[in-house]
């Protein structure tokens, strides 16, 4: 062996070393700091953040290319952040389930999609024993079917454009809220709920959508997601639950003003990351129900029922 290639050889492990180390430390500082990402260009930040759990395929794929190296150093470099990944989700992955009764069942339902109709959603809904129903992206044409095969099991209702609330106790001070855009992307009741009233929130926040020219898409959804959490931060309710689509992880920066004032149930009494889109092979929670005064007993997401969403089922009882 020549002293050159004793020299490239020398050389080359640093190299290769480095490939690996330097884009760990990348993703180890993402995972740990996501909001110190910028948002522009394309709103970068909110999209690692919607993603944050699938980090976890680009970690293995460091460490079997640490492996393949066979340096110690690569080795310990893409180690760095696993250890990130399973600090964050580790505990939501292991956690027990919650003990203890529930005074009402939630149930929050886009039943958008191509393969839904309103008296298979209504079977659905009824077989999960559900107390209170929020369905949102219903077809405005379809509504009436909706309120007709709900009516025997939920005897009070309220209907605004493409959302709807169903209850089996009275609902009043129904108000449709308008968050921007051409249709109220939220409706508002005080529901006579078991333990206490609580006002219950019907959501369905704008669209968002990864485009070339654009990247993600999340202003209006940011916009009214802020009016929203405006609203409910004024709201005089001892008790709220908000029950929606929410169109985005709360994880994503676009979110957080609701995350401040409320406590998402998943975190409560849910295990797991409880992905509900695509209901095919769901890689993201974008359906939340958030609390305020309660707490959830239990939470699931429901099996693909026919739409692009899957359904989320949660028991609640006040905290006091």
């Amino acid at each position: 062996m020549t002293r050159s290639t004793r020299r490239d050889r020398r050389g080359g492990r640093p190299r290769r070393t480095a490939r690996i180390a330097v884009p760990a430390l990348l993703l180890a500082g993402a995972l740990l700091f996501p909001r110190l990402l910028p948002d522009r260009p394309g709103n970068l930040g909110s999209l690692v953040e919607t993603v944050l759990p699938w980090f976890g395929v680009a970690i293995a794929a460091l460490l079997l290319g640490a492996a393949a190296r066979g340096t110690k150093v690569a080795v310990a470099a893409a180690l760095v952040p696993l250890a990130a990944w399973c600090h964050l989700f580790v505990p939501a992955l292991t956690a027990p389930p919650r003990a203890g009764p529930s005074a009402f069942e939630a149930l929050s339902f886009n039943v958008g999609g191509t393969r839904t109709t309103p008296e298979a959603v209504a079977r659905e809904v009824i077989a999960t024993g559900a107390d209170l129903v929020a369905l949102e992206k219903m077809p405005v044409s379809a509504v009436p079917a909706y309120e007709k095969a709900l009516a025997a099991a939920y005897p009070h209702h309220a209907t605004r454009n493409t959302l709807g609330l169903w209850s089996r106790h009275p609902l009043r001070e129904v108000e449709a809220m308008d968050l921007g855009g051409p249709w109220p992307h939220a409706i508002r009741a005080v529901v006579a709920a078991p333990g206490g009233d609580a006002a219950v929130y019907a959501v369905r926040l704008p669209s968002v959508r990864v485009r070339a020219t654009e990247g993600f898409t999340v202003g209006p959804r940011d916009a009214a997601a802020a009016a929203l959490a405006d609203r409910v931060a004024r709201d005089p309710a001892p008790r709220v639950v908000l029950l929606g689509d929410l169109n985005g992880s709360l994880a994503d920066r676009g979110l957080a003003p609701l995350a401040r004032h409320l406590e998402a149930a998943q975190d409560q009494a849910g295990r797991g990351f409880g992905f509900t889109w695509p209901a095919a092979l769901p890689v993201v929670r974008i359906d939340h129900v958030l609390l305020r005064g309660l707490e959830a007993t239990t939470t699931r997401v429901l099996p693909d029922l026919g739409s692009d969403h899957r359904p989320v089922l949660t028991g609640l009882r006040p905290t006091a």
